[in-house]
């Protein structure tokens, strides 16, 4: 079974009714839900739990990290920043959602600002599936729509994705890079972009369905961990003028 823990700030649903009314058991909660239904065992943590909820133990039981940010980013540790980055390296798994793009964890990855264009004008947005054999876009037809979203648009600061899964059309006009796929040390990252916290985006079914698959994507392989540093001769090497 794939152990997934789902990371949320949980900040807009303390302090911000509309929210709350969407999200009643937090954003987090929402999302274990419907992975908890797809078969994973699945474990929540927030941003005010010790270590924000991510020790050692639970991030050594932790196959696949699912992340939601937006106004806590600075707030999250640099110690558990590098624990997290340390992670993926040896192959844990990142889902990056939303505005995850702007946290300390997806940056570091990055390399780059990962910065954007923004507007919240309860726009109707539609994902094209580009890659309509990935294994993420399984079971989706050409397109999701969404009857209103945070606009999100290019130029999106990111290096050139290892594969583009989603490219999604604002009703302003934007355009997004919106579902990307990359490979850090033995760790696997997928950035899907819709859900912002006052639209009902994670009870969409299409949503859910790319959000289990990038699950099932991420998680790590069985190949070990690479050991690096100084290397004893696999064979014998003759001594040179002999």
């Amino acid at each position: 079974m794939v152990n997934v823990t789902v990371w949320n700030e949980y900040r807009h649903e303390k302090s911000d009714e509309a929210v709350r009314k969407v999200y009643p058991e937090g954003i987090h909660g929402q999302i274990a839900s419907f992975l908890e239904a797809s078969s994973f065992h699945v474990r929540t943590a927030t941003l005010d739990e010790p270590e924000h909820g991510l020790t050692e133990e639970v991030l050594a039981n932790t196959d696949v990290l699912v992340w939601w940010g937006h106004i806590a980013h600075k707030e999250v540790s640099d110690e558990i920043v590098e624990r997290v980055h340390k992670k993926v390296l040896e192959g844990m798994g990142l889902v990056a959602l939303h505005s995850g793009h702007m946290s300390k964890i997806f940056m570091k990855l990055m390399g780059t600002s990962c910065d954007l264009k923004w507007r919240e004008a309860e726009e109707k947005e539609r994902l094209w599936v580009v890659n309509p054999s990935h294994p993420i876009a399984e079971g989706l037809g050409e397109y999701i729509e969404l009857e209103k979203e945070e606009m999100y648009g290019e130029h999106f600061d990111i290096p050139i994705p290892d594969e583009l899964i989603f490219m999604s059309w604002f009703e302003g006009g934007n355009v997004f890079r919106s579902g990307c796929t990359y490979r850090r040390g033995n760790g696997k990252i997928f950035y899907f972009q819709p859900g912002h916290e006052t639209y009902p985006t994670y009870y969409h079914e299409d949503i859910q369905k790319v959000i289990i698959n990038g699950v099932k994507w991420c998680q790590p392989t069985t190949y070990g961990y690479p050991k690096y540093g100084h290397s004893e001769a696999l064979e014998k090497i003759q001594p040179k003028g002999e």
